[in-house]
Parts: C-alpha cells; structure tokens; sequence
C-alpha cells in the first residue's frame, strides 16, 4: 500500500514536471531565502542564461540593479503573506537579461508550501515587451491626435490626457491627471453629469454623447466652449475606462450662424422679389381694368378680362409664395381655391345657378409647374363659368387635385353643361385660352385628355418627378 502511494507521489510529482517546463512562461521556484531552485526552459530563453548558471543562485540575479536593494524586502513580505497574486500592485516591473538589457515583464506570485523547508514561491514571468510596444504605439497615437483625448477610469477620474486637451481646456495634464472629469464640465450641467455617466457605464458602447443636445466645455479661465464629443468603452483587466474624443467646434458654429444669417438673408430677398413681381402684375391688371373703362366693344372688353384674369392667377402665386416660409414649393390646393373664387367675382357667378365643387390634396409644387399650371385652371375654369350654362342654365363645376401616386398628380376639372359641339376642331380652335392650355400642358409634360359631354372634362395628369 505504501509503495503504492509513493508511486502515486513521484508520478505527480513528474507530471508537475513536466507541466512546469512545458509551460510557454518563465517559471522560476525560490526557497525561503530567495534561492533558485528550478527553472524551465522558457526562462533560459527570457534571461540568457543556463539552467546550470541559475540553480542555486539569488533571485535577485534577474532583478535589474536598480530594484536590488528593496526586492528582498519585498520577497520577505510575500512570504509572510503567502498568497496567489500578481507581483507589483500597479508597479512597472522588469527583467534583467544576462547581456544587460532591461525587458518589461508581468509576474504571477504562487506560495507552495513543503513539510521541511517552508514556504517555496513558484514564479510565473511573461515578457510583455509586445504590449509594452502596443501600449506605446497607441499612447503616442492619442498624443499625436489633434482632437482632445481624454480617458477615464469607471469613477469618471481622469486616468490620461493628450496635448490637445491641455491646449482646449488651459491646463498642464498633471493638473488633470486624478481628477473628477467634472472638472472640464460647465458648473450647470455638472450636477446630472455622473448619472448621465453611470447609465453609459451600464450600456457602454462607441457613440457621440449628447444624442442632439449642444455640449459645452469649462476653461480653465472660466470660459466656456462649444464640444462635440465621442465615446469609445475599453475593457480592461480592471473595468472598462472610457476614451473620449472631444473636439472645439466653435468656429464650425460660428460658420454656421453665418450660413443661418446668409440664408435668412437669402429668403428676405426672395420674398421682396415675390413681392414686387406681384406688386408689378398688380399694376398691369389694373392698367387694364382701365383701359376696360373706355372701351364700348363687348369683344374688346372681354379680351381685356380674360388676361386680367391671367395676370392675376399669376400674381396669386407670387402672392402665396411671399406669404410662406418655404419659397421652393408652393401650396398649390391654396392657389386653386383662391384662383376660383377669384374668377367667381371676376364673372359675377349667380351661386343659386351654378355650384362649384373642389376636391384637393394638400399639393406642393415648384413655382416652374405652379404658373403654367395656375395658367391652365384659370383658362378651364374661366370657359366653364362662360359657356357651360348659357340663358340661366344651371349646373355644376367640379375642380379635382388629387395624388394618383407619388409621381403622378392628377388634375380634372368636369361640367354638366352643354359641352363642347361636335363641330368645333378642339386641335386647331382659334381660341387663345384652348391653345394656352395645350402649350402649357406640353410645357409641364402633361398628358391632356378632353371629352367633350355627359360630363365635359378636362383631365391632365402632371408628372411631379420634374419637382
């Protein structure tokens, strides 16, 4: 039984072994007086030495000259510990090559204890020469950034700054370094400011902060500045730290009050253009009611309405564009209803006789499509009103706007009247406002089609993909 035992032993104790030099980190065993009692290969490889030039000799072999003095301090405390963790608490520590050459390590410190020589430390040691590398690289990566750079531990202190940052915020980095990221922050927002970090924290994740609101950072000299700030979560072996990107962007917003002013500047003219344009078609329509005034010829005088009526269509959509706040569209069901009430005065239209119906969507169209457009309703509208019901006749006008689809508006002005006669060529009629509405049609590219009774109707279906 006991042979079976101590064969037991000795295997595990060769399986340890073998475990210990197969392991890709140095491990390095020191007795109770910091003596080197076993090595692996990986560490004859880190440090340069044999196993032979190692065994039996001080720790303090591998230690740079620099560290000698405190280390067995160090290694007596451990001992007294006696427990599982990483050497250094937050120190930087190094290793020293036989050639001379110090490199960067991380070291795992395990106490095991023996029944007759106490307590023999078993050290784990990785170079860490490569991180060091990484670490460098992306530490001189955030100092070359032109963008305020600033990390943040999860209580929100200030772990790392860039020279941006000194030069945006007015303050040497130590100044900063272990400070509350409030520091940075206006005083009237600085009381929300470690919820509004806690919730991050809680859902971390690569965004710009501040969703839409306007952010602002705190001088050192007590002024404050406009910021766009981005939020990058890194996780490290202590938590996640935060990185943020800020940028000054006052003179982006300075750039954009001026474009706000040029723009506002740019609509006031647009508007006095309207204005005047209306103003102007005013004047001629009423140079015509004048000229009305001294004629005695009944086909004189209603030529004369008739392009009274056109310039006023016209001068209703100037009208409406002056009076919106967006000059690139025009609220074309507006014009319609305003142009037939319009033209209702205009031919004295006996209510009682004649009802006239609108139907329309809400319709905005560019002032290119609305002028012809208004154009072709006053022609359609004006005939009916004058030729549908002769001698009293009574009936209905029905004025249609309506979206066929997102590309097609679809215009139908109908009559119950006495129609069109069958004798009258509509291609080649002589009448002006017929010929304007086929020329207007073709200028908007829209399809006419007109069916002459039971109902009369014009129906023309306007293309919006040209808006």
């Amino acid at each position: 039984m006991s042979r079976t035992r101590s064969r037991s032993f000795s295997n595990t104790e060769e399986m340890m072994h073998l475990a210990v030099e197969a392991s890709p980190n140095g491990m390095v065993m020191t007795n109770s007086d910091g003596k080197i009692v076993m090595i692996n290969s990986a560490t004859e490889r880190l440090f340069g030495y044999s196993r032979q030039e190692l065994i039996g000799q001080s720790l303090e072999i591998l230690v740079p000259e620099r560290f000698r003095k405190q280390h067995p301090e160090y290694r007596q405390a451990y001992i007294s510990e006696s427990k599982s963790r990483p050497m250094g608490h937050g120190r930087e520590l190094y290793g020293l090559n036989k050639n001379g050459k110090e490199f960067p390590v991380e070291v795992g410190l395990n106490p095991v204890a023996t029944e007759n020589d106490g307590i023999f430390v078993l050290a784990a040691i990785v170079d860490i020469t490569d991180r060091k590398h990484a670490e460098g690289m992306i530490r001189l990566s955030v100092e070359a950034s032109p963008n305020g750079m600033v990390m943040t531990d999860h209580n929100g202190k200030i772990m790392m700054v860039n020279t941006t940052t000194e030069e945006l915020f007015g303050y040497q980095r130590e100044e900063l370094l272990g400070q509350s990221i409030e520091i940075l922050i206006p005083k009237s927002h600085r009381g929300h400011h470690p919820r509004l970090r806690g919730n991050y924290l809680k859902n971390p994740s690569r965004r710009s902060m501040g969703h839409g609101r306007d952010l602002y950072g705190l001088h050192k000299g007590g002024k404050e500045f406009p910021v766009e700030v981005g939020l990058n979560p890194i996780q490290t072996p202590s938590g996640i730290v935060v990185l943020a990107s800020v940028i000054d962007i006052a003179e982006r917003k300075q750039q954009e009050e001026q474009l706000k002013a040029a723009l506002k500047e740019k609509d006031l003219f647009l508007a006095e253009i309207h204005h005047r344009v209306k103003n102007n078609l005013q004047i001629i329509d009423s140079l015509l009611g004048m000229q009305s005034d001294l004629l005695f010829n009944s086909t004189a005088i209603s030529v004369l309405k008739e392009s009274q009526n056109r310039v006023k269509s016209m001068a209703l959509i100037h009208q409406i564009l002056y009076e919106s706040s967006d000059f690139s569209r025009v609220d074309f069901s507006s014009v319609t209803q305003s142009l037939v009430d319009s033209l209702s005065t205009s031919y004295a239209i006996d209510t009682s006789r004649i009802r006239i119906n609108i139907d329309v969507d809400q319709v905005f169209l560019s002032i290119d499509t609305s002028i012809p457009l208004g154009l072709i309703l006053n022609e359609l509208c004006s005939n009916a009103m004058k030729y549908a019901f002769p001698e009293n006749g009574s009936g209905n006008i029905n004025i249609t706007l309506k979206h066929l689809n997102s590309e097609i508006l679809q215009v139908l002005i109908t009559d119950n009247g006495i129609g069109i006669p069958e004798e009258l060529d509509i291609e080649n009629i002589a009448s002006l406002g017929l010929q304007l509405v086929h020329l207007l049609s073709e200028q908007i590219s829209a399809e006419l089609i007109i069916h002459r009774r039971n109902p009369t109707s014009f129906h023309l279906n306007v293309p919006l993909s040209i808006e």
